[in-house]
């Protein structure tokens, strides 16, 4: 096996890996079958008293009920969930209702970052915009109001921020560059991903992490920082409407069936039916095989004047599964840059998780093509803060 095979591999496994972590620790940990140590017993062995005849009997068969019921669910699991993937295929064919409905992404967003990224941007050409977008307004009131950033007035009181416009000044353009794409991504979050409790967290964190090193690698390829913050802001915004989708879908297709089985009197299919929660493994392969080519589209949707991200983002769809050749060289430099981010995002995610062993990550790195000197540049950057200077 030659290098790039195995590497592609490696690199192969560890995505995969790295989305099990975004849905929960656990089951990141299942899918590579981690032994729970602390649910083994290691002390003396407690006598037990030997079972009768007729206990073995009856055990046996609670064992063989129990086996059934389980194949039952499983069942109906795979039934559900094929007509789960079916409507969700055929919601995919409409993205323009996944674009306004699903994220609910307001036409005024894509216009406010597009001057953001122009030298003619200013504080005026953005508050009729901000003021639109009442959310927006609030997040950035309430921002320069935490306490690390209130203004003091001469006398040395703390001056309080009421207004979008007052916020506005008050960031600036440097800090607004950062700042509302952040709360774009933010805004356009599940407001609740039950059963799987902390992928809304860990969406926003690879999110702020990828957007943060992308700007800092942006240097070494004479790329602007902010298109490669934006950029690395928005790579995930596929995962936050499949995520959406999933759930809204699963949730009226269970009740669908659930209502039915109900309905026919189907007693132990409604059992099943009853137990039954989003799956996981579902949802990881729905977020791997479809997230980069959703995320194209809905950035190609918003249609930047001035910030050049669709020949990135077909770029950047197309190599978002590890393959055996890697061409990723031969790529544009706002490519590389927000790769290499989105990479080192994913290495730090399992690494803080203590699911990577380092020869993975030595491979991982170097399949990615990240340098010793973007590496040691990464490892001394905050990727969890964005470090605002407010004067």
């Amino acid at each position: 096996m030659t290098d790039d095979i195995r590497q592609s591999r490696i690199a192969q496994a560890l995505a995969e890996r790295a989305h099990d972590v975004l849905i929960s620790h656990n089951f990141a940990q299942q899918q590579i079958g981690y032994i729970h140590t602390f649910d083994m017993n290691f002390g003396e062995r407690i006598p037990q008293r030997t079972m009768l005849e007729v206990e073995l009997a009856a055990s046996a068969k609670r064992q063989e009920r129990s086996t059934s019921h389980h194949k039952y669910i499983a069942k109906a699991s795979t039934h559900l969930h094929q007509v789960i993937e079916a409507a969700i295929n055929t919601q995919l064919e409409d993205l323009d209702t996944i674009y306004h409905e699903v994220v609910g992404i307001q036409e005024a967003v894509p216009t406010v970052l597009d001057i953001l990224a122009v030298k003619s941007a200013s504080v005026g050409r953005l508050e009729p915009l901000v003021n639109d977008l009442s959310w927006l307004g609030r997040d950035l009131v309430s921002l320069v109001n935490l306490p690390q950033y209130r203004k003091k007035s001469a006398k040395g009181t703390t001056v309080k921020v009421d207004t979008p416009a007052l916020a506005l000044r008050y960031l600036g353009l440097e800090n607004l560059q950062m700042v509302i794409p952040t709360f774009a991504m933010r805004h356009w979050m599940p407001h609740s991903t039950e059963p799987f409790p902390l992928l809304k967290r860990k969406l926003r964190d690879m999110s702020m992490a990828t957007a943060i090193a992308a700007k800092t690698l942006a240097p070494l390829y004479d790329v602007k920082a902010q298109h490669a913050f934006t950029l690395g802001m928005l790579l995930d915004v596929g995962k936050i409407a499949l995520t959406r989708l999933y759930l809204r879908t699963f949730e009226r297709v269970w009740q669908g069936k659930v209502k039915i089985a109900r309905d026919k009197k189907q007693k132990d299919l409604h059992t099943a039916l009853v137990g039954l929660e989003p799956d996981p493994l579902f949802l990881r392969n729905l977020l791997l095989e479809h997230s980069a080519t959703v995320s194209q589209y809905l950035i190609e949707r918003m249609e930047f004047r001035y910030l050049p991200f669709n020949a990135v983002m077909e770029e950047f769809a197309q190599s978002y599964l590890p393959k055996a050749h890697n061409h990723a060289a031969e790529q544009l430099p706002l490519t590389q840059v927000v790769r290499k981010a989105y990479c080192y995002a994913q290495y730090q995610v399992l690494k803080d998780t203590h699911l990577l062993e380092a020869d993975e990550a030595k491979d991982w790195l170097a399949y990615n093509q990240l340098t010793t000197q973007e590496q040691d540049l990464l490892s001394k950057t905050a990727l969890q803060s964005l470090q605002l200077t407010i004067l």
